[in-house]
């Protein structure tokens, strides 16, 4: 039996070719998956592996940045000399280095940023005795040693064609300046490895520029030999304890913290690629399933014999099960070869877009090569079940003259009762999700792939009504091949709906993540035009915080008639956690608008809370309604709440006048700043705010339009990558398509030749194939569209507590073009079995058995 399996796998290779393209193609999305995320892995520990070799204890100061995301109490100098002093005078320590570090941006000479904005960071220059700074030596110039000079890593110099002596613009959160370049040097630094720029300045600047004078973002701290970095570290604790803000980690400790932050990412990233990955062998799988049904149905005689002459059920099972098994080792192994290019593939699409990341050479681990092979087989094998016991039911005597044996109405009958209770109660959830207040994301978690199910159940049910329909327009435009193309699309139904099922899954996929995205870019624009009044906002463009001189700068420009610095800060309401954002009391109902449900937002100017009615409605607070507010700095504020908001996605649950804000925290997080102009965002106003904030080139100004598109981009870039991982379970679906053409071709190839006996000439068989294809290629992205907007409805049903007034929002334009993109696939899928068709003899095809 096994050899009669091997037999006629080689009999059928080229009916079995597009299944092992699909197979192929979802194994290598796994294979490519698992070796980009294993690459990355692997490049960022190598990267990042000599971090810490030159210390054993490090302490720091995560509250130590004048631009970082800190949102708590920034004090001045607390880690500071004296700390540095005490911690060297510790017996075991055999050095120590003060470090001054925080974000800081080189303009290239047009003034653009070299490199990301998150790897571009400054450090204080340490020279020893000789004026040198074994850390970072010098290849060029020298180190330097006053206000305004400043070195540059050799790789950043070349970026910017910058020598030493040249002027180089630098920017950290305020106004950028110009510096003298005085020296070019070598690091191994990781960040500048992977394509970051490193600046440094003199210890003094550095803390100037970056925090408050004498103040320092950590001590490194080396151990003299002999000596554990953890009892040097026992010995270091209590020497710091004075400030609870203070970390102190052994190297080792660093180095398990920065590896467990690298596989988070990479897990995160191979968890979503591997996602798509098992849409498209769930796709392959209605291929497989269908291609297996169809070879079994066009060998019923020679099964029927086998079981005449004495094959047992569980022969003829395991035959077909072995053919499916071999196939999907084959297929796995070309798709493992393929997942290593489509790994090295993702790294380099990653390293262009983003050239800090850091890459190494291609990781193929054997842990992949087994768990790829293993899934292709298994999802084969899978697929082919129910085919292969099908196949052990034929009769050894009834089936030996039989061809296709259709399905009968019992088990049409028995398949849509199921499918029909499982969509039932699908929708009932989904629907019970929409309508409910509570529990949303349960109701729908469950209700979407059960209803999922359900549909791609009944699709036999769901074709001939469906398909009929479109018959009258094909028969008018198409005439006989059109109506023949219609007949033979619900000939088999269950064959249609497999072939359907494959592209409505994809189309699914694609129309939730489409009418999703398109509802929440709407809700966007409406939230910036309702909630903001400024004309522009001007801010960070990597996220960290302005310099409060930025504010003061932009008030005193020409034009401007309002400005509010967006301060934010991490403090506790009636003790939970929560963002406080802070608003210039003078002016900030000038800049932004508040639709009060309850007292007066004119209370803020009395140093009186403003809230939003979700936090309002889940504290049982209202107006009048006193709170306690523990404060950064360790103090507790109580406070009244003086009025409650509609809730608006711009601004935070809870809001203070900035001068309440800054009497617990001088030095505030400052998130942007509201501008509002005499005329309006006009060109001339930008380029007046862009000239008092120094020309930097990470502070940008956006007007409203900018601001919602801001917003959106994150959606917008999301789904051009869904795009792009869904398209590959689309190329799947259409190889199915193909494959289902041509093996149907196949089996009607007497149907064609009479077809072609009674006058149907070789363009009109081309045309009904065709057509045919086009059909079933167009109702399986109906059905997935209807689908994925019923269950975009339910998804954006859930983001109203987020996203208040949020609706759902359909993009007729992008559908109608997914629809005509689906028949564009069909028509294109249907030309090489449209081909074979047209190609049949006459008299051999009206002759065959």
């Amino acid at each position: 039996m096994y050899r009669t399996a091997l037999r006629n796998l080689l009999a059928h290779k080229g009916r079995l070719l597009m299944t092992a393209l699909a197979i192929m193609l979802g194994t290598a999305f796994v294979a490519g998956s698992m070796v980009f995320s294993d690459t990355v892995d692997q490049a960022t520990r190598n990267s990042y592996s000599t971090s810490f070799d030159d210390l054993s204890v490090m302490v720091s100061d995560p509250a130590a940045s004048a631009s970082g995301g800190f949102r708590g109490q920034r004090s001045s100098a607390q880690l500071n000399e004296e700390t540095v002093a005490k911690v060297a005078a510790l017996p075991g320590v055999a050095k120590t280095r003060a470090v001054v570090s925080d974000f800081t941006g080189v303009a290239d000479k047009q003034n653009k940023l070299i490199g990301p904005a998150w790897s571009a960071r400054s450090a204080n220059f340490v020279p020893d005795a000789s004026g040198n700074d074994p850390r970072y030596p010098m290849v060029q110039g020298r180190g330097p040693r006053a206000t305004g000079e400043i070195a540059l890593d050799r790789k950043t110099a070349e970026s910017g064609g910058y020598q030493v002596g040249d002027t180089v613009r630098i920017a950290t959160n305020g106004p950028a300046v110009d510096t003298r370049l005085t020296g070019i040097f070598t690091t191994t630094d990781p960040m500048v490895a992977g394509g970051g720029s490193l600046t440094l300045l003199d210890t003094a600047s550095a803390q100037q520029a970056l925090l408050t004078p004498g103040q320092f973002s950590s001590i490194e701290v080396t151990a003299e030999p002999g000596v554990s970095a953890q009892a040097l570290r026992e010995q270091i604790t209590p020497v710091v304890a004075y400030s609870k803000r203070f970390t102190v980690q052994t190297a080792e400790q660093l180095r398990t913290a920065q590896s467990e932050m690298i596989s988070r990412r990479t897990h995160s990233l191979g968890q979503v690629l591997l996602a798509f990955a098992a849409v498209s062998l769930f796709v392959g799988i209605f291929i497989i399933a269908n291609t297996f049904t169809m070879l079994i149905a066009q060998r019923t005689k020679e099964l029927a014999l086998l079981r005449a002459i004495g094959a047992a059920r569980s022969q003829v099972t395991g035959s077909v099960l072995a053919e499916a098994a071999l196939i999907g080792l084959v297929s796995a192994a070309g798709g493992l070869l393929v997942g290593i290019g489509v790994g090295a593939g993702l790294q380099w699409g990653l390293k262009s877009v983003n050239r800090g990341m850091p890459t190494g050479s291609v990781v193929v681990s054997p842990g992949t090569a087994v768990t790829v092979l293993a899934v292709g087989v298994l999802v084969t094998v899978v697929s082919a079940l129910l085919p292969a016991v099908r196949a052990s039911r034929i009769a050894p005597v009834a089936a030996m003259s039989s061809g296709d044996r259709p399905a009968t109405p019992r088990s049409l009958l028995i398949r849509n009762s199921i499918g029909g209770l499982i969509t039932a109660l699908g929708l009932g959830l989904i629907t019970l999700g929409i309508v409910s207040d509570h529990s949303k994301q349960q109701f729908i978690r469950w209700g979407a792939p059960l209803a999922a199910i359900g549909i791609l159940i009944l699709l036999p049910l769901l074709s001939r009504p469906a398909i009929g329909l479109a018959r009258p327009v094909l028969v008018r435009l198409f005439g006989t091949p059109g109506k023949l193309a219609a007949l033979n699309a619900v000939r088999s139904p269950r064959r249609t709906a497999a072939t359907a099922g494959a592209i409505a899954i994809g189309l699914t996929l694609v129309t939730a993540m489409t009418v999703v995205g398109a509802s929440v870019t709407d809700v966007t624009a409406r939230s910036v035009d309702g909630a903001v009044k400024a004309d522009l906002a001007v801010a960070m463009t990597n996220g960290r915080g302005l310099s409060a001189q930025v504010p003061a700068d932009i008030a005193k420009v020409p034009g401007v008639t309002s400005v509010s610095a967006v301060t934010s800060v991490n403090a506790k309401v009636n003790g939970n956690p929560h963002t406080v954002e802070g608003l210039d009391a003078d002016t900030f109902d000038q800049l932004v608008k508040l639709s009060m449900t309850a007292g007066s937002a004119d209370t803020l100017k009395q140093g009186r809370l403003l809230i939003d009615a979700g936090l309002a409605k889940s504290e049982g607070l209202e107006a009048g309604s006193t709170v306690k507010m523990s404060n950064p700095d360790g103090t507790e504020s109580a406070l009244t709440v003086g009025g409650v908001f509609e809730n608006n996605q711009l601004l935070s649950p809870v809001l203070l006048a900035n001068s309440v804000i800054a009497a617990h925290n001088p030095q505030p997080f400052i998130v942007q700043a509201l501008v509002k102009g005499t005329n309006g965002p006009t060109r001339e106003l930008k380029q007046a705010i862009a000239t008092a904030t120094g020309n930097n080139p990470v502070i940008v100004i956006r007007d409203k339009q900018a601001m919602a598109d801001d917003y959106s981009s994150t959606v917008n870039a999301t789904m051009s990558l869904l795009y792009v991982m869904l398209g590959m379970s689309v190329l799947v679906a259409a190889l199915g398509v193909v494959n289902t053409m041509a093996m149907s071709v196949f089996e009607r190839k007497r149907e064609i030749g009479l077809l072609r006996a009674l006058g149907l000439d070789r363009a009109g068989i081309k045309r009904m194939v065709r057509l045919e294809s086009a059909v079933v290629s167009v109702f399986g992205a109906v059905v997935g569209m209807a689908l994925g907007s019923y269950l975009a409805k339910a998804a954006v049903s859930t983001l109203s507590v987020p996203l208040p007034g949020i609706s759902t929002v359909l993009p007729f334009g992008e559908l109608l073009l997914f629809l005509v993109c689906a028949g564009a696939v069909g028509t294109i899928a249907g030309l090489w079995p449209a081909r074979q068709a047209a190609g049949t003899d006459i008299l051999h095809s009206i002759n065959a058995a």
